[in-house]
C-alpha cells in the first residue's frame, strides 16, 4: 500500500511538473511573438511564391472494364474429337496473360517506347509524343553543351541499334513510369482498370493516355488470341485448297463423261476415268466437310477467347488540374515556417536550461 501511495505520488508531481513547463514555455514563446510573426510572415511570402513558380500538373484518366475470354472447355467434347484428326482447336493462348498481367503490360518498356514514337497533332502540327515530351521539358536547352544530343532525332520507323538513342529514350521510360504513369484496379474485386497520366502538359497528358490506351488493349488482345487466329487461319487455307482439288474433281468427272457420252455397257474400260474421278470427288468432298466443321468450331474457339475491353470513360479537356493556389500557398507557408521557428526556440530554451 506505502509503495502504491509513493507511485501515485510521483506522478501527480510528474504530470505538476509537465504542466508547469508547458507554462514556461507558453510564456517564453509570448516574449517571441515578434519572431514568429516575422517568420509566418515570411513563410507566406515564399508560399506565394512557390504557387508562382509551381506549374500545375493536368491528370488525364482513362478507366475500363476487362473481361478476360472463356476458356476452350465448353468444347471439350469437340476439341477432343478434333484432336483425334490432328486439328487443334485452339485454347492455347489464354495462358499467357492473365488477370492483373495487363496492368504491368501498362508499364513494360515495348509499350510506353511505342506510345512516346507515335504521330498527334499540337497546335496544327504533327509531333511525335517524345519530341513534344522533349519540347515542354526544355531537355534541348539542357542539352546545348554536348551537341550529339542536340542533333538527337526520333522517328516512328526507327530501326536498328543506337546507344545514344536508346539511352536517351530509357531515361524518359523510367521518368514516365515513375511519375507520370499510374495503373491500378480501384477496387480488387472489380475487373475495372484506371489509368491515369500526369504531365505538365495537358495536350501530351491526354495524347499519351489515348495512345498508350490503344496500343497496350490491342496488344493485349491480339496476344490472347494469337493461337487461335493462326489456328483459323491455317485451316482457312486448308479448307480453300480442298475445296479447289473438289472442284477440279468435278470438272474432272464431267470432262470424262463428256469424252464417252454413250459408252457401249459392253465396254467397262471405257468407264474407269469416270469412276477414278468420281472416287476423288467422294474423298475430297469428306475431307471438306471435316474442314469446314473443324474451321467453324475453331471460330467459335476464337471467339469465346477474345477478352471484352470496353472504355467506359476517357480524357476529355478540359483536364483535371493541381495546382497550388496564392491563398493556399499564403497560409500553409506561413504555418509551416511559424511552426518550424516555434519548434526551433522551445529546443534551443531546453537546451539552454539544461546547461
Amino acid at each position: 500500500m506505502a509503495e502504491e501511495k509513493l507511485n501515485t505520488a510521483e506522478d501527480e508531481i510528474s504530470l505538476k511538473e509537465l504542466i508547469l513547463k508547458l507554462k514556461e514555455w507558453y510564456q517564453y514563446l509570448l516574449t517571441k511573438w515578434r519572431t514568429i510573426l516575422i517568420a509566418g510572415i515570411l513563410g507566406g511570402a515564399l508560399g506565394l511564391v512557390y504557387a508562382f513558380i509551381k506549374k500545375p500538373v493536368y491528370t488525364a484518366t482513362t478507366t475500363f472494364v476487362l473481361e478476360e475470354g472463356e476458356s476452350s472447355g465448353g468444347l471439350g467434347a469437340y476439341a477432343g474429337i478434333a484432336s483425334m484428326v490432328g486439328i487443334d482447336l485452339g485454347g492455347g493462348g489464354g495462358g499467357i496473360f492473365k488477370g492483373d498481367n495487363i496492368i504491368e503490360l501498362y508499364k513494360s518498356r515495348k509499350m510506353i517506347q511505342e506510345t512516346l514514337l507515335s504521330q498527334d497533332t499540337f497546335a496544327g502540327k504533327q509531333q511525335l509524343l517524345i519530341d513534344r515530351y522533349i519540347e515542354f521539358n526544355k531537355l534541348r536547352e539542357d542539352w546545348q553543351e554536348k551537341p550529339e544530343l542536340v542533333n538527337l532525332k526520333f522517328s516512328v520507323d526507327v530501326k536498328g541499334y543506337n546507344r545514344l538513342r536508346d539511352s536517351i529514350m530509357g531515361k524518359i521510360v523510367e521518368e514516365i513510369n515513375g511519375s507520370i504513369l499510374q495503373v491500378a484496379k480501384p477496387d480488387k474485386k472489380l475487373s475495372i482498370i484506371k489509368v491515369d497520366v500526369k504531365s505538365k502538359d495537358e495536350l501530351f497528358a491526354k495524347s499519351f493516355a489515348d495512345n498508350i490506351v490503344a496500343k497496350v488493349n490491342q496488344f493485349y488482345v491480339g496476344t490472347k488470341t494469337k493461337k487461335s487466329m493462326e489456328n483459323v487461319a491455317i485451316l482457312q487455307y486448308q479448307t480453300d485448297s480442298v475445296r479447289r482439288v473438289l472442284n477440279k474433281s468435278i470438272g474432272g468427272v464431267a470432262s470424262e463423261i463428256d469424252a464417252n457420252p454413250n459408252a457401249n455397257p459392253a465396254f467397262q474400260t471405257l468407264r474407269v476415268g469416270s469412276q477414278k474421278r468420281q472416287v476423288d470427288v467422294q474423298a475430297a468432298g469428306a475431307v471438306y466437310e471435316e474442314l469446314v466443321k473443324n474451321l467453324e468450331l475453331s471460330k467459335i474457339t476464337l471467339r469465346k477467347e477474345k477478352p471484352l475491353i470496353q472504355v467506359i470513360d476517357e480524357p476529355v479537356f478540359p483536364l483535371k488540374v493541381d495546382k497550388v493556389g496564392k491563398a493556399k500557398g499564403i497560409f500553409f507557408g506561413g504555418i509551416f515556417l511559424g511552426f518550424l521557428t516555434t519548434l526551433f526556440l522551445i529546443v534551443k530554451s531546453v537546451f539552454r536550461n539544461s546547461i
